[in-house]
């Protein structure tokens, strides 16, 4: 019989780290986040897809009456939001040798950027409603289908990091492993996202 305990028994920062120093093939959970990103991906591909084919059948874009998309704190916003993929994995990579308490501080501090930055994302989106609401032409209707989508997905890592330093201030499982890497990967989706599509709006200045 080996001396490794199966996942599901591994319940302690030791155990878990010796899972994961012997584990030969991904977690299910990992998959899981793989399949689902891999759909978001398809989804805001056709968005942006769809944003160009606008911009490229309309003569003026943005339309007369619409200010051109601001540079500099999109730039400065998403710029701090893909910084937070270093304490993400960094948090994975401390969980993986068993520091419980280092993994939780790099979750706390990715958490409470990316929360800033959500709150800062939703002021100047509603600023812009105020400015150009959605129904006013096809450039609004695709610029906030596709922002409001992003900030979507913010909010649901954001939930997902405070529902794991929820989960892990009773200790570090197996389970809780691999929830943390799959958020760690989804985090790394929803951050190449933001460079998409900050690109994608600012490509009007270009």
């Amino acid at each position: 019989m080996s001396a490794l305990p199966h996942s599901g028994d591994a319940t302690t920062p030791p155990a878990v780290t010796r899972i994961e120093h012997t584990r030969l093939a991904r977690p299910n959970g990992w998959w899981g986040m793989a399949i689902f990103v891999a759909t978001e991906a398809t989804l805001f591909g056709t968005l942006i897809g769809t944003y160009y084919y606008l911009r490229f059948n309309n003569a003026h874009w943005p339309p007369p009456g619409v200010p051109e998309p601001k540079l500099t704190l999109p730039l400065v916003l998403t710029g701090i939001l893909v910084a937070t993929s270093l304490p993400m994995q960094l948090a994975v990579s401390a969980a993986g040798r068993g520091r419980l308490v280092t993994a939780r501080v790099a979750l706390l501090v990715a958490v409470v950027v990316q929360a800033g930055y959500l709150g800062m994302q939703l002021h100047l989106f509603v600023h812009d409603v105020h400015e150009f609401p959605p129904s006013r032409s096809s450039y609004s209707s695709i610029y906030f289908t596709m922002l409001g989508g992003h900030h979507l997905h913010v909010g649901i890592g954001v939930l997902l990091n405070v529902w794991l330093l929820l989960r892990t201030a009773t200790g570090l499982t197996t389970y809780r492993m691999n929830a943390l890497r799959a958020t760690a990967f989804y985090w790394h989706f929803v951050n190449i996202l933001a460079l998409c599509v900050v690109g994608t709006q600012l490509s009007p200045r270009a």
